[in-house]
Order: C-alpha cells, then structure tokens, then sequence
C-alpha cells in the first residue's frame, strides 16, 4: 500500500506538473500578451505615413506654388495670349485662333533667328568644348600659379551680362576701340563698318564674346569630373607603357562623359534661349545679323506692340527648347540617367 501510494502520489505528481504548466500557464501568458503588442503594433505605422507625408508636403509646398506661380502660370498666359491680337492694353476679345503662330512662322526674321540659335548652339559646343577640355586637362595637373589661373579664368562667367556686353561693346568700337587701335599698331584693320556694325561679322564677334564669357563655366564642370577619376587607373596605364594621349582618349575622356553631355545640355539650353549679350551688345542688328528668337520676341512686344505675336513666338521657342531637350535627354543623356533594376540585369 505504501508503495502503491508512494508510485500513485509520485506518478500524480509527474503527470500533474506538465499537464498545468504548458497548456494553461503559457496560453494565458500568451492570450495575454497578444493585445498588450497588438494593439499598439497597429497604429504607428499609421501614425508613422502621416507623419512622412506632412514632412514631405511641409518641404514641397513652397518650391511646388513658386514652380506654378512663375513657370506653369505664364506658360498658360502666353499660349492664351498667343491666340489674340492685343497691344498690350484692354481685355483681350479680338481672337485670330492660330494666325499669330502662322505669321511667326512665315516671318523671314523669326527663321533666321532661330536659324542663329541653331548655329550659336553648334558653335558654342564646337569652340568651348575642346578649349574647355583642354585648359581643365592643363589646370588638373599640379603647377606654379594653378589657382589664379583658375580664377582668371572663371571671373568672365560670374560678371553679369549687362557688365560684360557694356564692356565689350566699349572694346568693339570702330576705329577708337581698344580692339581697333591694337591692330592698327600692327599694321591691321577692322571692318569699317565696325566688328558688331557689319553684317557678315556681327554674328561671328557674338560668338567669341559668348566664349569668353561662358568658357569659365565648361572649365569649372570639366574640374569638378577629373577629381572623379581614380590615379590608380593613370598609374596602372602609365606602367602598362600607355602615352599621355591614350590615356586621356581611353581614360579621362570616357570617365568624364556624363560631365560632358551635362555640359553640353546646359550649353544648347543656354544658347537657344540667348537674350541679354545679344541685346547689348547689336540690339539684334545689324540688319538682323544677330536676331535670336528671344530678340524677336522682346521686339515685336515691346516695341511694336505685337503682344499676341510675341507670345506665340515665346511658344514657338518653348516648344523648340523642350523638343531638342528631350530628344537629347532620349538619345544623349539616357545612359547617364537611367537606373539599373535587377530585371534589367538579369536580361542583361
């Protein structure tokens, strides 16, 4: 009996203790703890995204009601005004629909100018491009003098055009011009007519003037991507017996594409959108040697009070500008912008 007893209490025991330890102690420990983390495990990624999201209207706010207010509102003024002959004063009632787009267009001033535009985007690249390349080439290599050099060279760029269109135009002056009275102690001469007074170099003296002016810029960016170039990759070419040119045409000049091609947009932007030196320095003369599509527009506005032409000669120039901008962003600029995904990878 005591043993049975003994073996009864003691076989009780051993069966009581798992039987209430892991089914009843732990279920109510974890029915318990469920809604205690449940509960507020739910609300805060709500909370959370609120929070992100006022962060991210907080920040974009402002600079989304300056981008409406003073580039998507007057483009919507200009095409609306486009549509309209009015001079400037009174409401607009006298609408023409697209006769203002078909005079623009059949006006033998406004195609020469973009026909200007054109060639100042393919000069400036043609010019500022190998001479940008080279002086930042020269200026990327350790030397006496390195950082006045590189100011001398970026002051023209940081001068305002007013300034430096006064000053140029001060230089140009026939006869008694600086420029002038430097050849004619060598024996030369300008045209009588003046550099920016006669038609066949008007265009042409604009364009070194633009040179001097915007070559600062191209060397600066070109700066900024050599000190993105690694010296091991000089150095392991200079061992493997590589001259200075292959180095540069199979090193520098591949690395220093995106520098490059971003350069070379923000040029043809530039350039087709070329206003104030033009204005200073011929006023679009002479004889409309050096009208741009921004000249012709501020003319026919503000002197001749052709608002509704001007407008759509402003529109004509916005669809140009963001034409050639996306065919060169689809076809020039894609490689650098475009992202890498895992898809493309793997097709790759």
């Amino acid at each position: 009996m005591t043993d049975v007893a003994d073996g009864t209490t003691a076989h009780l025991g051993t069966d009581a203790s798992p039987a209430t330890t892991p089914t009843v102690a732990p279920a109510a420990g974890r029915a318990s703890a469920r809604p205690a983390a449940g509960a507020p495990g739910g609300r805060r990624p709500k909370a959370s995204n609120l929070r992100r999201n006022l962060e991210i209207a907080f920040f974009v706010t402002p600079a989304l009601v300056l981008f409406l207010g003073f580039v998507v509102w007057p483009i919507v003024k200009a095409v609306q005004m486009s549509v309209y002959r009015w001079k400037g004063f009174g409401p607009m009632v006298d609408f023409v629909g697209l006769k203002n787009y078909v005079s623009v267009l059949q006006n033998d001033v406004f195609t020469d100018a973009l026909v200007h535009n054109l060639i100042i985007v393919v000069a400036s690249i043609a010019i500022q491009l190998p001479l940008g390349l080279g002086i930042a080439l020269l200026l990327n290599r350790k030397m006496w003098g390195q950082g006045v050099l590189r100011t001398i060279i970026f002051v023209p760029y940081v001068l305002a055009e007013v300034i430096a269109g006064v000053v140029w135009f001060q230089l140009l002056q026939p006869k008694y011009g600086v420029i002038d009275t430097m050849l004619a102690a060598v024996g030369l001469s300008g045209p009588a007519q003046g550099w920016l007074g006669d038609p066949d170099y008007a265009l042409m003296t604009v364009i070194v003037v633009l040179t001097w002016k915007y070559l600062g810029l191209a060397v600066i960016l070109f700066l900024a991507g050599l000190q993105g170039v690694p010296d091991e990759l000089y150095e392991a070419a200079q061992i493997d017996g590589a001259g200075w040119w292959q180095i540069q045409r199979r090193i520098t000049i591949p690395l220093l594409g995106p520098t490059l091609r971003t350069w070379a947009f923000l040029s043809m932007i530039g350039s087709l959108q070329l206003f104030d030196m033009v204005w200073i320095l011929t006023g679009g003369g002479p004889a409309n040697a050096t009208t741009t599509m921004a000249t012709f527009l501020i003319t026919e506005g503000t002197k001749r009070q052709n608002y509704g032409i001007a407008a759509a000669a402003s529109v004509v120039l916005f669809v140009v500008a963001l034409v050639l901008a996306l065919l060169y962003q689809r076809f020039i600029l894609r490689r650098d912008t475009q992202v890498d995904t895992p898809r493309k990878k793997a097709k790759a």
